[in-house]
């Protein structure tokens, strides 16, 4: 159930502001410096002109800070949105034999598929069938490769991870609440320090839109649309949804895929391919690094918003500042600061000893990131990790049980066999 608005609710006071704030700019700085660079290879490689790359940049950076800010906003929770990284990942591939009009209405056909699913209420439903453990464990595998990826960073650029490393390890033990806030800032006056962050050439320019005028086909159906929306669902809201679940908040899934999908329908003539629930920048949101206080974390989806906004309005200017960060930096960055929803999600999963096995296969399938038929590994993980806890904590009878039920009974007279 959705959190109910309440006048009782307090304004935060400034010093409720600060952890929030920095998490949801991390958040933004992970997206843009991990993983936008798919979104710009995919319009080089479909061969889109300055003033269209300009227009998707514009498009899905102010629709994901709109629909995150807004949903924050209504329900009080720390609700990331982003663009389809996925998605993004496979338009690189496919964008080029598809003309670029078509291509616009697939995205389209995408996003009221979803507006579709969130106002059915099946999505939510199915949700709650995931067990917790699996949940959990799910979360866990997918963040792992974030905080090996901060450690592995020591190999690249071993000065820049230590200094970030050990600056982490003495924050927490002296101001853990500022130690993410404190690395952020460390790590950026490191680099200026270094002459590694070069901000002379840099020229705000505000982005144009350019709208254009959808067409439709049934190739593009079958070669677009069709597989953006099972790779978003399954590679985005479901592992989306569940880093919500798993950190306690529980507003429903249907308001979330229907304005997400609404948002990326409005925003598809402008180049948008598709915005979702965020998962692993979500993580950065949602657990207790953001804020101790659950209550206050709704905050960091406002400045994450925000900041994607901003980013939009300036276009491909500060999507290139946040992609000219060192990849060493952003990795350990992102790694230091996910910690902390890897070791509860890990604490969670392996709580139950019923149901540790199952949790732990789930845990090393997400980990492995399997990638089969164009799936990712977020579902992989889940059908595997689904599949076991069926068998190992279902109403499957075991064995044992089997052999006790067919075993013929004892005459309750005289003991014998009948």
């Amino acid at each position: 159930m959705s959190k109910p608005l309440t006048t009782a609710r307090s304004a935060p006071r400034f010093s409720d502001l600060l952890h929030p704030c920095m998490a949801g700019l991390i958040s933004v700085i992970v997206n843009y410096g991990g993983t936008f660079v798919l979104v710009l290879q995919a319009a080089r490689l479909a061969g889109l002109s300055p003033e269209l790359t300009a227009s998707w940049v514009w498009s899905v950076s102010i629709g994901v800070g709109v629909t995150g800010l807004l949903l924050s906003w209504r329900y009080r929770e720390p609700i990331i949105t982003a663009w389809s990284t996925p998605a993004a990942a496979f338009l690189v591939v496919a964008l080029g034999s598809v003309p670029y009009a078509q291509a616009v209405g697939a995205y389209m056909l995408c996003a009221a598929a979803f507006v579709l699913l969130g106002w059915s209420g099946w999505f939510d439903r199915l949700i709650r069938l995931v067990p917790a453990g699996v949940a959990a464990a799910l979360l866990a595998g997918i963040l792992l490769q974030f905080g090996i990826a901060a450690f592995g960073s020591l190999s690249l650029d071993p000065l820049l991870a230590a200094l970030l490393v050990g600056a982490y390890v003495v924050l927490k033990r002296l101001i853990p609440r500022y130690a993410v806030v404190g690395i952020l800032l460390l790590g950026l006056g490191f680099l200026l320090v270094q002459g590694r962050l070069d901000l002379s050439g840099v020229q705000l320019s505000l982005a144009a839109p350019v709208f254009t005028r959808p067409e439709f086909s049934l190739n593009a159906v079958l070669s677009l649309a069709l597989p953006l929306f099972l790779i978003t669902l399954t590679g985005q809201y479901m592992p989306g949804m569940l880093v919500l679940r798993n950190d306690g908040f529980k507003t429903s899934a249907n308001p979330i895929v229907s304005v997400t999908g609404l948002g990326s329908l409005i925003m598809a003539p402008f180049g948008s391919h598709a915005f979702n629930i965020a998962a692993i920048t979500a993580a950065i949101c949602t657990g207790p690094e953001a804020h101790a206080d659950p209550d206050k974390r709704w905050i960091a989806g406002l400045a994450a918003g925000v900041c994607y906004i901003l980013v939009g309005i300036f276009g491909v200017t500060l999507a290139a500042l946040f992609m000219a960060l060192p990849a060493s930096f952003v990795a350990t960055l992102a790694g230091l600061a996910l910690l902390g929803t890897i070791g509860s999600s890990l604490a969670s999963a392996m709580a139950r000893p019923e149901s540790r096995e199952a949790a732990l296969i789930t845990f090393l399938a997400a980990s492995a990131n399997i990638q089969l038929l164009g799936i990712g590994g977020a579902f992989w993980g889940l059908t595997i990790g689904l599949a076991a806890s069926a068998v190992l904590n279902g109403r499957i009878p075991s064995l044992a049980r089997l052999h006790q039920r067919l075993r013929p009974t004892q005459s309750l007279h005289t003991g014998e066999k009948p």
